[in-house]
């Protein structure tokens, strides 16, 4: 044949010395038959690059929500108030169930172990503010200082209140920043004054930018964090009740930061025992674990990329029967060459190498380009649709070596036929 590759010296198989001629070869013959190679690489290619896509849409869609969890705080506990939208639910609640009370408040923070620091919370909605919002009107969340320890607020600019400041209930008010950029957009607020429906609070200080949830999370309210005002909670019960403040529950959150050695969810199970004992077990409220809520997304996180990349490794598969059916015709186009290479002293193990060694680089090959296209197609995804994708190095290794383990099991019994031969019949092959 014209166009036959010559054969490398025949030495004892698997030394480095014999393997390299095998590898420049094997690059030799994809050369060779470009068209073809490419064909055999394709299911290779978008293998690995709906693994590495999918696996990035995943991580980019959880990293997120995790992110959010652990702002929370690992070792924080949370107790939300399930109030009602109308007064008939709220006055049918009321018969059954105080709501949450400052009075659920002390108990669990005086009876509970594990408890390092707490917080009320009464929030409100605010109908009008001066200056005047440029988007949603802010929410008014009353805390005590301990707050910004528990929640892990980080200031920008300015303070927090102080204990002395709550027992006065001063009108002082803390921004979030979309807060800040929400009234005053560029300019600095701290010394400034903001109008809570009909009460004055002075500026003090800004917190830095937090993570938002999209959607409701586990119990957790979906709402901006940004976008919130933090005032004294004394500051708010005295200022800022109304008319609709009665329809609502004395106190609507509790924070909880929990010793180190603290363990959750028990500690959680002695504050619901406490609640569902004052609420006549009314089930209207809810307790969020951040550390439960970790575990949990990450198994989900975990679950989610088997399923990703089994369905993925589908096309892989496929990917891989098109190798091996293009190698069992390679091994009929070059007989001869293979009667050849037996005739002068060829071992089996010397032609196996050969060719599986040939299906590993076209497996090889058809990664490394699968990779970059499930690179670029993440990209255009996070473009197009607006997701946060994330191409972690994990998904890459992942992907790799899934696809060079197919080439390699499906380049093996092709290599072992070629390998079967009888030199006589191969050399008389036409």
């Amino acid at each position: 044949m014209s166009d036959q590759i010559p054969m490398p010296v025949l030495r004892k198989p698997w030394k480095l010395a014999n393997i390299v001629p095998d590898f420049l070869l094997g690059f030799e013959n994809l050369r060779m038959h470009k068209m073809r190679s490419l064909l055999t690489m394709l299911g290779m290619i978008f293998g690995v690059a709906a693994v590495v896509a999918m696996l990035s849409i995943g991580a980019g869609a959880q990293q997120r929500v995790m992110a959010f969890i652990e702002q929370l705080g690992v070792h924080n506990l949370i107790v939300e108030a399930k109030e009602s939208d109308t007064f008939p639910e709220y006055r049918k609640a009321r018969a059954i169930s105080p709501g949450l009370t400052f009075q659920d408040y002390r108990v669990i923070d005086e009876t509970v172990n594990g408890v390092a620091a707490s917080t009320p919370r009464k929030r409100f909605k605010p109908t009008k503010m001066i200056p005047r919002p440029r988007q949603t009107i802010p929410v008014v969340y009353g805390v005590d200082p301990v707050y910004q320890e528990i929640a892990g607020l980080r200031l920008e600019t300015g303070r927090f209140f102080n204990s002395r400041e709550t027992a006065d209930a001063a009108a002082v008010c803390v921004l979030g920043e979309g807060a800040r950029t929400n009234l005053f957009g560029p300019e600095d607020p701290v010394g400034k004054y903001v109008k809570v429906d009909d009460q004055w609070f002075q500026v003090i200080g800004v917190v830095a930018q937090q993570l938002a949830a999209q959607n409701d999370v586990s119990g957790v309210p979906a709402e901006d964090v940004n976008n919130l005002i933090y005032v004294p909670l004394d500051s708010a019960i005295y200022r800022l009740e109304n008319a609709e403040s009665r329809f609502h529950d004395e106190i609507d959150g509790i924070y909880l930061r929990l010793k180190p050695d603290a363990d959750s969810p028990t500690v959680a199970s002695v504050v619901r025992g406490i609640l569902n004992g004052s609420h006549h077990g009314a089930a209207d409220f809810s307790i969020i674990v951040p550390a439960e809520l970790l575990a949990q997304r990450k198994r989900t996180q975990r679950l989610f990329e088997t399923v990703m990349v089994a369905i993925a490794s589908i096309s892989l598969l496929v990917g891989g029967i098109g190798i091996m059916n293009i190698m069992l015709a390679s091994i009929l186009e070059r007989t001869h060459e293979i009667g050849l290479r037996r005739a002068i002293g060829a071992r089996r193990a010397d032609i196996i190498r050969q060719f599986v060694i040939e299906a590993i680089l076209i497996s090889f090959v058809g990664g490394i380009i699968g990779i970059l296209f499930g690179f670029g197609m993440s990209r255009v995804i996070a473009w197009a649709a607006g997701w946060s994708t994330i191409v972690t190095a994990g998904s890459i290794l992942l992907a790799f070596l899934v696809s060079v383990s197919v080439g390699l099991g499906f380049g093996i019994y092709p290599a072992v036929q070629a390998a079967r031969l009888d030199p006589v019949e191969a050399l008389r092959y036409e």
